[in-house]
């Protein structure tokens, strides 16, 4: 056996190959992400300037949101090992659905409160549920691609919903957020549909095999694979210094620092959507076959790269140049989720085994709520205390960890959760039966 990657098929032959439940399944992507950027811009406008929410209860309401996904991801990873990921997602959909109908009509910070946490509850489970179903659906070697162009939809949705979202609502006319909250709740329909009516019996729930014994796998349990706990130490590590930092660091950044209008951090988030839309597809071709742990080393460098750039807004603050190195900035990122996405899901997936995927999944999506509450607390002490500098330092070096954590990671994982295909080699003909057929 060698270590060598088999040929990568082209991309075009991706929907081709892709079992029917999979194509059902990435066909709501676009819709329904398109809902949420329609809202997601907007949460703590509407909550404070529409509903008239003290901002500090809109802060507290967010956290609330944050801490109901937390406390609920580790039970939830251990319902869809027992119940099916299916069942989970769809009541996860459900929670959101509902989550927006009760915030377009709520007018207290109580009404507010149970949206945000239905909310929370769909959110916390909405990933480690889609992603098991996922790895439950889609074959080993489809799961990288799958993943990665799951990620191109859900961006250009966000995007052309964002650009549709801000052109329509007005903080003067209360009605256009209860419209575009009531389209996010419409948005959800279509995939609760399908999970409910054409994937009711796609292969969902995975039984235990017979020599895995018949007691209850607990979370403890698992932390004891080394394996493990690096892939969720490097998960962590790339979560801390990833979406936490574009979504809160890098606007407080440049805000503060950078000087940087409003209108520049629009700019911005567009420029990232363009460039994950544009080049997703593209680096996917590229890192097929290669060693998932290299090109997260590659994609910790890009990231040092573009926090870089955010940096240098601070030697031009209030100028054209800092909004275009914030642009910049962005797009450099969006370039390193790229290769993120694609990469991380699929280890994580191709790690769990079958009837433990959901807990798998949940562990990972742990990191990242943990991240989403820790990165931008970090942000916020350091930008608000004046130590931009230091903040920056933080970026770089936490991405240059990224790195070396990737290199230690690789050393412990199987091939083929690294991304790397086993194939035979044909053994070159002896002379005794060079005229001969060489038998497989």
């Amino acid at each position: 056996m060698s270590s060598t990657s088999a040929a990568r098929p082209p991309l075009s032959s991706f929907w081709h190959d892709l079992p029917r439940e999979g194509k059902l399944l990435i066909s709501t992507v676009v819709f329904q992400s398109i809902g949420t950027g329609l809202v997601l811009p907007f949460m703590v406008v509407y909550l404070h300037e529409v509903r008239g929410i003290p901002l500090e209860a809109v802060g507290l309401l967010l956290a609330l949101q944050a801490g109901v996904g937390i406390v609920l991801v580790a039970p939830a990873g251990a319902l869809i090992d027992r119940i099916g990921p299916r069942r989970v997602y769809a009541s996860s959909l459900v929670a959101l659905l509902l989550a927006d109908v009760v915030l377009a009509l709520a007018t207290t910070t109580g009404q507010a409160a149970f949206a945000l946490v239905l909310m929370g509850y769909g959110f916390g489970i909405v990933w480690p549920a889609s992603s098991a179903l996922i790895g439950n659906l889609i074959p080993t070697e489809q799961r990288q691609r799958y993943f990665g162009i799951n990620f191109t939809l859900l961006n250009l949705g966000i995007g052309l919903g964002g650009i549709v979202g801000g052109r329509f609502v007005d903080v003067t006319r209360p009605g256009t957020f209860v419209t575009v909250y009531l389209l996010d709740a419409l948005s959800y329909v279509p995939a609760l549909v399908i999970l409910l009516g054409p994937l009711r019996r796609a292969r969902d729930r995975v039984e235990r095999p017979v020599d895995a014994g018949s007691e209850s796998v607990s979370y403890l349990a698992l932390l004891r694979d080394p394996r493990l706990r690096a892939l969720l130490l490097l998960v962590g590590v790339a979560a801390l210094v990833s979406y936490p930092q574009l979504n809160a660091g890098m606007p407080a950044f440049a805000r503060a620092v950078g000087q940087v209008s409003t209108e520049g951090l629009g700019y911005a988030f567009a420029a990232n959507t363009v460039v994950i839309v544009l080049l997703q597809l593209f680096v996917l071709q590229r890192i097929e076959g290669r060693r998932r742990t290299r090109v997260t080393v590659v994609m910790a460098f890009t990231w040092m790269v573009g926090w870089s750039l955010l940096g240098a807004t601070s030697l031009v603050p209030g100028t054209v140049t800092a909004t275009v190195l914030l642009c910049a900035c962005a797009g450099v990122f969006g370039l390193g989720e790229t290769m993120l996405q694609p990469t991380s899901a699929a280890m994580v997936n191709d790690l769990a085994p079958d009837h433990l995927r959901g807990r798998y999944n949940a562990l990972s999506s742990l990191m990242f709520s943990v991240a989403f509450v820790v990165g931008p607390v970090v942000a916020s002490l350091l930008i608000g205390r004046d130590l931009g500098l230091v903040y920056i330092a933080f970026l770089v070096g936490g991405c240059a960890l990224l790195a070396v954590i990737a290199l230690v990671v690789e050393r412990r994982l199987p091939p083929h959760v690294n991304g790397v295909r086993e194939v035979k080699e044909v053994p070159a003909a002896s002379p005794a039966t060079a005229g001969g057929a060489i038998s497989g």
